[in-house]
């Protein structure tokens, strides 16, 4: 059986060393930097996004959805026909519309959405000048398709980290270091779009009103990928 002094002994050597490992765990890093690389490239929009709506108005709530109903089906029947382009239905809403007092309810008004979607912008846009003829136009915009940026993403990956190389080279030596280690890497990809679309989706609808196949330009968003992370300099 251990006497109390050597437990008391046994406890305080135990102390001792959680104390060390401690202090060993949270002992200072000294010479880190945090670092940022980025490289960005233009890439060229190959998905083009056309929303389309018809919209009516009646007194009578139930004729109004048939009619409603009855416009988008032959609508999808017709895109349907076209090969490369995708159709969804969009949103779909009624409302009701009051007399000048804004008490009575005089008819019912319905609005319904079309969303197509296509990489063949020369077949979409002829699609839509003649779909025009019974739907209208709510908007077109263009956007980078999932592969192409992730492709691109991949591609410039290598490009940031050598960046990110170069910086910390940069930082080692304007500190007098003999060199660096990694602590920490972060790579992150993204993107942004210019806020250009929507005179370019106004115009785009004055020119499918216009011609049955406009020429459509499609526009660039930049993908970014960057690299962010901390070193640690070393010093002679």
């Amino acid at each position: 059986m251990l006497t109390l002094s050597r437990i008391a002994t046994t406890l305080a050597l135990s102390l001792s060393c959680l104390a060390s490992t401690a202090v060993l765990a949270e002992a200072p890093r000294y010479n880190q930097i945090a670092l940022r690389a980025e490289i960005s490239q233009e890439v060229a929009h190959d998905l083009m996004h056309v929303t389309l709506y018809t919209e009516a108005q009646s007194n009578d709530p139930a004729r109004l959805a048939a009619e409603i109903t009855s416009t988008l089906n032959q609508s999808l029947e017709q895109v349907r026909k076209v090969d490369g382009v995708a159709v969804k239905l969009g949103s779909r809403h009624s409302y009701p519309v009051y007399d000048e007092k804004g008490q009575k309810i005089t008819a019912w008004r319905e609005r319904a959405e079309l969303r197509l979607e296509s990489a063949d912008f020369t077949r979409l846009s002829g699609l839509t000048g003649e779909l025009l003829k019974t739907l209208k136009m709510a908007s077109m915009d263009f956007s980078v398709a999932a592969p192409t940026r992730k492709s691109r993403e991949d591609a410039m990956l290598k490009d940031a980290i050598e960046a990110f190389r170069a910086r910390a080279r940069l930082a080692t030596e304007a500190l007098g270091g003999s060199g660096y280690k990694l602590v920490s890497l972060n790579l992150n990809a993204g993107g942004f779009q210019p806020p250009m679309y929507a005179y370019a989706a106004a115009k785009g609808m004055a020119m499918m009103e216009a011609a049955a196949s406009p020429e459509i330009e499609a526009g660039t968003s930049q993908v970014t990928v960057s690299a962010d992370g901390v070193i640690e300099v070393q010093t002679p």
